[in-house]
């Protein structure tokens, strides 16, 4: 057996790009707000988010932030420390929302608006939210559940509400009147987002104390592992993640105040979160923020209208656009950065999309956990496709076996990760967080291996193994060769219960080719895989279950199969 690696041997700085230095501040601002008001005054007269056509430059953001910290501040009575909820998606208002609340030292509550009503109230009710802010859209949940949590504030916007005159009525009246988007609702005491702007306007916002040690977000895991829990991220951690960021990105020379980046991913979730909405702060870069990225023929027409430099996105999101008609209609030109995370980048779409705009998509890593970054392929130099890449800056991995001891080199084992940007802990959760902790180290639950250069691999979700026969079988392995069979669109894999091996892999298949057959799905997977790795059950959908950033979901389809077993 190999010697196993050591923490002390970092073999991965032998392959930074040139000019990334080894080691970052976490404390290059005192919070998040400091960090903010930088931005704000470097980079003024620049756009920085773009919606429905309508933009805001980071001038007209930091006052109408600053009126709304001024209103949660005079009107709410909130107090550094208080939680509010935000639940809504890409819209002009996100930010604003936002940026007021931890410029009011409040704790962000990111809420997925495509939540059930119980869904709702367990993060609500968990997280001691006081306040939330609240697309139209969603109040009729709300208010099913309000009066089970500690929500005594609500704010209402409409999807139209920054967008001017007249655009403003026009698309507020198509998505009640037309789109019926807006069931009816009866929350009797809230306000309308431009009230309390306006309301924030007439009085004086009062800067806060913040330190790095400060939480800024409760970030709630996705609830595929069980409960959703509460992740906390200090102002601290988030900093680590955008300076880890902005050096890494140094190689690909992004211009300041000349970089337009594609936020189709929810601002809300954790990846766009720091790596769209705080990231730009650094380098006046404008977002294009895309509500529906569902909407395929609005979002390329979103990314006609712009030379697009940086790309974030998951393998759902990149498939799903090459896959249209349109693409090419896009000019992609000017883009420097590709950047894939939040789940496995399949190699052939990372090989088409390479093919199409010319620029190779770099894979991350990260968990809500971890603000979320943890290593990166570079954006320019040696981008191993297929990897996760290296480390960022002050951060470390390695890779540990079952009794906790290091891994040899190429041996699998579950990914432990230390930095500045591993969060607090999970709210009120103790239990849990002495779960996810070995010491210092953050216990990913992910599989993986690390080869001599230091490059990462994720095998697996450590609950997602099939054990085939007493073989490992890792479905992210059989998806990635499944989606380069030809006429595969999508794929998702998973363990079956069998009496004679333990468990069996099937597949389930979203089909590009009507005429694609499971013959010929299992006579290029028998080129492919060995014979215990071959899906011995295939299934045709139309559509698979996917999170709310496109994720392809196992969860789902696992329970589906039990179910049958258990009638």
């Amino acid at each position: 057996m190999e010697t196993p690696i050591t923490t002390q041997t970092y073999p991965w700085r032998r392959h930074y790009p040139e000019g990334v230095p080894h080691e970052i501040n976490p404390d290059a601002y005192p919070s998040l707000a400091a960090l903010m008001e930088d931005g704000f005054r470097r980079f003024t007269n620049l756009p920085a988010y773009e919606n429905m056509g309508k933009q805001l430059t980071f001038g007209q953001i930091d006052q109408l932030s600053q009126q709304f910290a001024s209103f949660l501040q005079n009107d709410l009575k909130l107090k550094k420390g208080d939680h509010i909820a935000i639940q809504m998606p890409n819209t002009l208002q996100y930010p604003i929302a936002m940026f007021g609340a931890l410029r009011a030292g409040l704790v962000v509550v990111n809420t997925n608006p495509l939540y059930t009503p119980r869904e709702m109230q367990h993060q609500f009710k968990d997280s001691q939210a006081k306040a939330i802010v609240i697309l139209a859209n969603f109040a009729a949940n709300l208010e099913k559940i309000i009066d089970k949590t500690d929500i005594k504030h609500v704010i209402v916007t409409q999807l139209g509400d920054l967008l001017g005159f007249p655009k403003k009525h026009i698309v507020n009246a198509v998505v009640k009147y037309v789109k019926k988007l807006v069931p009816p609702y009866n929350l009797p005491n809230a306000i309308s987002f431009g009230e309390a702007l306006s309301r924030g306007s007439r009085q004086s916002f009062r800067p806060v104390d913040i330190k790095g040690s400060d939480l800024a977000f409760i970030q709630y895991t996705g609830g595929t592992t069980g409960v959703s829990k509460g992740a906390m991220l200090s102002h601290r951690n988030i900093i680590a993640n955008v300076e880890g960021q902005d050096v890494w990105m140094k190689p690909a020379n992004l211009p300041d105040g000349e970089t337009v980046v594609v936020a189709a991913l929810p601002l809300y979730h954790v990846y766009a979160l720091t790596t769209n909405a705080l990231a730009s702060l650094k380098i006046g870069s404008m977002n294009l923020l895309i509500t529906n990225p569902r909407d395929m023929n609005a979002f390329i027409d979103d990314l006609k209208r712009h030379k697009i430099t940086c790309f974030t996105g998951v393998n759902t999101l990149y498939n799903g656009l090459l896959n249209h008609p349109r693409i090419n209609e896009v000019d992609f030109s000017h883009l420097k950065v590709t950047s894939a995370g939040g789940m496995a980048l399949q190699t052939a779409v990372a090989e088409r999309w390479q093919k199409l705009t010319g620029n190779k998509p770099a894979e991350g890593y990260g968990l809500t956990e971890t603000s979320p970054v943890l290593c990166s392929n570079p954006v320019v130099g040696d981008n191993r496709v297929g990897t996760i890449g290296v480390p960022w800056p002050s951060t470390e991995l390695k890779i540990v076996r079952e009794d906790g001891t290091d891994a040899a080199l190429g041996e699998p084992g579950e990914i432990c990760a230390r930095g500045p940007q591993v969060f607090v802990g999970y709210y009120n959760r103790p239990d849990e967080t002495a779960k996810a902790m070995m010491g210092e180290w953050f216990k990913t639950g992910d599989i993986g291996v690390m080869d001599a250069d230091g490059y990462f691999k994720i095998v697996d979700r450590k609950k997602d193994m099939i054990l085939v026969s007493g073989f490992n079988v890792y479905p992210n392995e059989i998806e990635d060769v499944v989606a380069q069979c030809p006429g595969v669109l999508e794929v998702a894999c998973i363990g079956v219960p069998d009496a004679k091996s333990t468990e069996v892999v099937k597949i389930f298949v979203v089909k590009k080719d009507p005429a694609l057959t499971e013959d010929a799905i299992k006579a290029y997977c028998r080129e492919n895989l060995t014979a215990y790795k071959v899906p011995k059950l295939i299934e045709f959908r139309t559509e698979l279950p996917k999170s709310n950033v496109g994720k392809i979901l196992r969860r789902p389809l696992r329970d589906e199969e039990m179910a049958k077993l258990s009638k």
